[in-house]
C-alpha cells in the first residue's frame, strides 16, 4: 500500500514542480517584468530549489561520446551486447580512423565493470567508465529497474546475479581471449562467488579481478549499514520494506524493495550533509555562481535517480552477506542455471590476480571488509595479490572524482597491464582486419592524389608511383625506363594529330606528354605558341613534376616523335637555338624533386624545364 501512496503523492506534486520551474524562469528572464522586482533573484532561487526537491528523477544517460587515447580523440558508441530479463551487458565501442590508433585499441585489455545493484543505476559509474576507456575495452552490467520487468520473467535472486556474471565472463573470454573484472561495492561478493565457481569447475577464470569498497567480510569494521542488517530480522525486512509494484508499471504485482525507500535510507545516513548541500545550492543561485550550481545538479541528478530491486535478491543479500557471512565462513551454496547447488570455494582460485581497494573514510564498507578477499584467495600467490588504501577518500571517492582519476586509476591501470597477456584472438583480428585494410587503402589514396596520379589499389601500386615521391631531377634518368613506356604510349595519339608546324614543339616538350592528365593539353596547343614566343619556351619549369622524363632522356629516342610528324621548316630549329642561350639554369635538386600536384596553373602546364630547352636543337 505504501508504494501506491507514494505514486499518488508523486503524481500530485509533478505539476507543481513544473510550475515552480516556470516561476523560476520568469524571475530570471530579463525580458520578464518580474525579473526586475526587488528580491527577484531570491524568489527565482527558491522556486528552483522547490522544483529540484519535488521533481521525479529518471534514469540518466552515460553520455560518453569521445575519449582521448594516446592523444587522439576516439569516438564512443554505446550499444547492448547481451540483453537479459534483469540486466543488459553494455559495450562502449571505440572507433578510430587511423591504423596506428586502431592497432592500439585492438590490443587494449578487456575490462568487465560489474556495477552495483543497490539502489542506483549503473550510470553512477560514469566517471569510472570514462576513465577506463582511455586504455581499455570496457563493458558494464546495466541492471534494469525491477518495476519495468514483467512478472512473466520470474523472480531474480542473488544466485541469478552470480550466474549472470559467469555468463558475461564466459562470453567476453570467448570473444577476446581474456578479461579483467572490476567490481564496485555490492557486486564484490557475487563476483568472488562467480570466479570461485568457475575455478572449481576447472574453467578459465579472469586474468585479474579488482574489488573496490565491497562487503566481502561484513563482520570486519561494521558500519551503520551492517548494524541495521544485524539488529533486524529477515522477517522484519520482508514485512516493512518489501512492497508490490503498482498497476501503472509493466512489472505490476512484482514484490520489490522500492527505490524511494532506498533513497530515504541513503539520505538518513547523512541528513546534515544533504541539507547543507541544498542550502548551499540556494545561496549559489542567489549569487549567480553557475559553476557550483551545475556541479550540484550533476551530482544529484545521478544520486536522486533510484531503481527498484527484486525482493528475493534483496532478502538473499541481507541474509547471505550481512547476517550469515556465508562467503567468509565457507557455507555459501549457489544454485546454477540447472538448479544444482554448488559450494563457493575462493581457495580454488589459482590463476586470477586479485587487487583490493578501500577508502580510508568509507562509511558503507568499513576498512578491512574488502581486504578480506586477499585472505580468502589463499591459493593465489602473494606476488599476484595487491592491496591499496586511498587516504582521505570516502565510499564514492574510490571510483569517482579527482581521487579516482589521479590516485586510484593509475594503480588499477598498472595492475591490469601487469597481468595482461596481449592476446588478440583470431575472431577479434578478423573483425578489425577489414577496417584496417580500408584505412591503409585510404591513406594510399591520399598520397597518390597529392602526387597527381590515378588511384591504384595497394597491392597493384606501380613502380613509377613509388618513385615519383622520392626520385630527384638529377636521378630522373635512371627512373626513365620505368616511366618512359607509359609516357610514350600516351604521347603517340596526341603527336599523331599534330601538324608540321608543331612537330618541334612536341619534340621539345616530351615531359608534358608524360603527364597522364596534361597530355591532351600539350597536344592541342597551337603552333603559334611554339614559334612566336621562344622566350616563354625556354623559361624553366617552376614546379617540374617528379614523374616527368627529362629531355635528355627522351633525346635518346627522337624517332618516337619524328616518325609520326612531317618534316619541320628550317626556321623552327633556328628559333629553338636562339632561345637556348637565354635559358635559365637548372633548378636545385630540392626544387626539382618537389612532387607536382593536380592544381598546376595553365601558364605552367606546358612549359619545359631548362634541360628540355637545352636539348631541343639536338632533337631536331
Amino acid at each position: 500500500m505504501l508504494y501506491q501512496i507514494y505514486e499518488a503523492q508523486r503524481t500530485l506534486m509533478e505539476p507543481f514542480a513544473e510550475l515552480a520551474l516556470v516561476a523560476s524562469r520568469l524571475f530570471t528572464n530579463p525580458l520578464a517584468p518580474m525579473s526586475h522586482a526587488p528580491m527577484a533573484n531570491r524568489m527565482a532561487a527558491g522556486y528552483n530549489l522547490l522544483h529540484r526537491l519535488a521533481k521525479d528523477y529518471e534514469k540518466p544517460e552515460f553520455g560518453i561520446t569521445s575519449v582521448p587515447v594516446d592523444g587522439v580523440s576516439v569516438t564512443i558508441h554505446e550499444r547492448v551486447e547481451i540483453s537479459k530479463p534483469f540486466c543488459n551487458l553494455l559495450r562502449f565501442k571505440r572507433y578510430a580512423d587511423d591504423t596506428k590508433t586502431l592497432e592500439t585499441l585492438l590490443r587494449s585489455p578487456v575490462v568487465l565493470v560489474v556495477a552495483p545493484l543497490s539502489g542506483h543505476y549503473s550510470t553512477l559509474l560514469r566517471d569510472t567508465v570514462r576513465t577506463l576507456l582511455r586504455d581499455h575495452k570496457v563493458y558494464i552490467t546495466d541492471w534494469k529497474n525491477a518495476r519495468e520487468v514483467p512478472l512473466s520473467e520470474g523472480t531474480f535472486s542473488l544466485d541469478d546475479y552470480v550466474n549472470y556474471v559467469q555468463e558475461f565472463i564466459r562470453y567476453l573470454q570467448e570473444n577476446n581471449g581474456e578479461v579483467h573484472v572490476v567490481s564496485v561495492c555490492q557486486p564484490t561478493v557475487p563476483v568472488m562467488a562467480a570466479v570461485s565457481l568457475m575455478a572449481s569447475r576447472g574453467e578459465q577464470t579472469p586474468a585479474s579481478m579488482t574489488m573496490m569498497g565491497g562487503p566481502i567480510d561484513a563482520s570486519r569494521s561494521p558500519t551503520a549499514v551492517n548494524d541495521l542488517a544485524v539488529k533486524r530480522s529477515l522477517q522484519w525486512f520482508e514485512t516493512n520494506v518489501i512492497h508490490r509494484v503498482p498497476n501503472n508499471y509493466p512489472g505490476a504485482g512484482r514484490r520489490v524493495y522500492p527505490g524511494f525507500l532506498q533513497y530515504a535510507g541513503f539520505v538518513a545516513m547523512n541528513p546534515n550533509r544533504h541539507a547543507t548541500s541544498y542550502y548551499d545550492y540556494f545561496k549559489d543561485l542567489v549569487r549567480g555562481d553557475g559553476g557550483s550550481t551545475d556541479s550540484h545538479r550533476k551530482f544529484y541528478d545521478e544520486y536522486n535517480a533510484v531503481l527498484d530491486m527484486d525482493a528475493e535478491f534483496y532478502l538473499d543479500t541481507i541474509k547471505t552477506v550481512f547476517q550469515d557471512y556465508s562467503l567468509p565462513n565457507g557455507t555459501w551454496e549457489v544454485r546454477n542455471p540447472e538448479g544444482k547447488p554448488e559450494l563457493v570455494r575462493p581457495q580454488d582460485i589459482t590463476k586470477t590476480a586479485v587487487l583490493a581497494i578501500e577508502g580510508e573514510l568509507d562509511d558503507i564498507a568499513g576498512l578491512g571488509q574488502t581486504q578480506a578477499s586477499l585472505d580468502l584467495c589463499s591459493s593465489v600467490p602473494d606476488s599476484e595479490k595487491q592491496y591499496y588504501e586511498v587516504m582521505g577518500a570516502g565510499h564514492y571517492g574510490i571510483f569517482s572524482g579527482r581521487r579516482w582519476r589521479e590516485v586510484v586509476y593509475p594503480i588499477l591501470r598498472d595492475f591490469i597491464a601487469n597481468h595482461h597477456t596481449g592476446i588478440v584472438t583470431t575472431k577479434r583480428r578478423a573483425a578489425s582486419q577489414a577496417l584496417m585494410e580500408a584505412l591503409e587503402n585510404r591513406e594510399d589514396l591520399y598520397e597518390q592524389l597529392q602526387l597527381g596520379t590515378n588511384y591504384q589499389p595497394v597491392e597493384d601500386k606501380p613502380v613509377a608511383a613509388k618513385a615519383a615521391a622520392t626520385v630527384a631531377a638529377d636521378s630522373a634518368v635512371k627512373a626513365a625506363p620505368a616511366a618512359r613506356k607509359p609516357a610514350a604510349s600516351r604521347a603517340k595519339p596526341a603527336t599523331a594529330r599534330k601538324t608540321t608546324s608543331t612537330s618541334k614543339a612536341a619534340a621539345a616538350k616530351p615531359a608534358a606528354a608524360a603527364k597522364p592528365a596534361a597530355a591532351p593539353k600539350a597536344a592541342s596547343k597551337p603552333a603559334a605558341t611554339a614559334t612566336n614566343k621562344p622566350a616563354v619556351e625556354s623559361k624553366p619549369d617552376v614546379a617540374p613534376k617528379a614523374t616527368s622524363v627529362p629531355a635528355a632522356a627522351v633525346a635518346a629516342k627522337p624517332a618516337t616523335v619524328a616518325a609520326t610528324a612531317a618534316p619541320a621548316p628550317a626556321a623552327a630549329p633556328a628559333k629553338a637555338e636562339t632561345a637556348t642561350p637565354t635559358a635559365a639554369p637548372a633548378q636545385p635538386e630540392a626544387e626539382a624533386s618537389r612532387p607536382a600536384t593536380a592544381w598546376r596553373t595553365p601558364e605552367t602546364e606546358g612549359q619545359p624545364n631548362a634541360a628540355q630547352s637545352a636539348s631541343a636543337p639536338k632533337q631536331s
